[in-house]
This record gives structure tokens, C-alpha cells and sequence, in this order.
């Protein structure tokens, strides 16, 4: 019985560390792609740093005497692999649509607080011919970059958080499987009903300590200010 009980164990604490180290959920995602909130940090920092060089490229070819709508088509082809998708979804919809309604579905594709922040700029300056607008551009970039930065030391501590919780849980269970086969004796006490309550308490306060360590771990995102139709169709 006992050995029943410190399998369980064992294979609770498993799942815990394999759940919080992996970064898996026991719910699906109902949205057809995932949700700014729900990217991983390495992720949200490759799109952050596609959205500072598709921005400097931009400031770059407005700098070089073309118009705005120009400067989008020619980044085109040389979008960052991360929103290269959205960018052509933005130029096809330059061609066949508004100008506003392009930028607005293109923010909604990318689907990130920093894109809004450019196409908010963009669109801005469409309307009331913006004169320092490279200089804006300039100042969205390097902002994109310092959040880059940031989620790459984020991403550090997560690893060593990580780190920390296989060496902690692997010893814990090295330790039960241990008094398991070479001293069985030792955990006969647990055989009764109040030993069994107090391990149930021990399992509980341990994957509670998991769970917890997984949470201080994520980063939350700041909600979008441009979530149009598309947007709200999808959740």
C-alpha cells in the first residue's frame, strides 16, 4: 500500500515538473491562432524585434524620398521572416482597399501592443501629413528593441527557474524512491489514515509550490488599443 501511495507520488510531482518545465496546458486554445497573452516569451520577443527591423526599414525607405504607401510595398520582400505573412496580407490590402483598413488588419494579424503603436503612428500621419515621421519611427524602433532586451533577460530567468525546479524535484523524488527500496520501514507510519491525510497535504503544498513557480515565471503583456473586427471575431 505504501509503495502504491509513493508511486502516485512520484508520478503527480513527474507531471508537475513536465507541466510547469514544458509549459503545457490542460485547455486547448479555442482561438484559431494564439492570443498576445498567450505566446510564450521567446516568442513574443521574436515578434518584437520582426516589428523594430520591419519599422526601421520603413524609416529607411520613407528617408530615401518615397511615399508612405511605397515604402510599405517595397519592405515586402524583405519583411522579417516573423510577420513576413502579415505584411503581405498588408500590402495585398494597399492595393484592393483603404489605407486605414490595411493598417488595422495588419496590427490585428500581428496581434501585439508594439505593432499598434506603429500603426497608430502610420495612420496618424496619413491623415494629418506628419512631418517627423522618421524620427517617430525612429523612437518606436528603439522602444521595440529595449522590449526585446527584456523579454530576452526574462527568458533567462525563466531557464534558470527552470533549472532550479528539475534539480529540487529530482531530488525529491530520488529521495522517496530511495526510503522506498532501502528502507520501507521508515514510511509505515503513512500507512495509517491520519499518515495518509499528511502525505495528500505534502503532494498538494508541492505541485502548489510548482504552480506557483510557473506563474512568477510568465510575463504579462499589456491589453492591444487597436482590436478591430477581425479581432473580435476570433474571440
Amino acid at each position: 500500500m505504501v509503495g502504491v501511495i509513493l508511486c502516485a507520488l512520484a508520478v503527480f510531482i513527474a507531471i508537475g515538473v513536465l507541466t510547469t518545465i514544458s509549459g503545457i496546458s490542460p485547455r486547448m486554445p479555442k482561438m484559431k491562432k494564439p492570443s498576445v497573452r498567450n505566446r510564450e516569451v521567446s516568442d513574443q520577443g521574436e515578434i518584437v524585434e520582426a516589428i523594430a527591423t520591419w519599422t526601421e526599414n520603413l524609416r529607411d525607405t520613407i528617408a530615401a524620398s518615397a511615399g508612405l504607401e511605397q515604402a510599405i510595398f517595397a519592405t515586402e520582400n524583405f519583411a522579417p521572416r516573423a510577420i513576413a505573412e502579415p505584411v503581405r496580407r498588408l500590402v495585398a490590402g494597399l492595393r484592393y482597399g483603404t489605407f486605414e483598413d490595411a493598417l488595422r488588419r495588419f496590427a490585428d494579424d500581428v496581434a501585439h501592443p508594439t505593432c499598434d503603436f506603429v500603426v497608430a503612428a502610420l495612420v496618424t500621419a496619413s491623415v494629418h501629413q506628419t512631418r517627423d515621421l522618421a524620427q517617430l519611427l525612429t523612437h518606436l524602433s528603439e522602444c521595440a528593441r529595449s522590449e526585446c532586451h527584456l523579454y530576452m533577460r526574462i527568458w533567462v530567468s525563466r531557464a534558470r527557474m527552470r533549472t532550479a525546479i528539475r534539480i529540487i524535484s529530482g531530488a525529491v523524488i530520488t529521495f522517496i524512491l530511495g526510503l522506498l527500496l532501502l528502507n520501507s520501514a521508515y514510511l509505515t507510519p503513512f500507512m495509517s489514515v491520519e499518515g495518509m491525510l499528511v502525505m495528500v497535504c505534502i503532494v498538494s503544498a508541492f505541485v502548489f509550490a510548482l504552480l506557483s513557480l510557473h506563474k512568477m515565471s510568465n510575463i504579462r503583456v499589456p491589453a492591444r488599443f487597436l482590436a478591430g473586427r477581425h479581432t473580435r471575431e476570433l474571440l
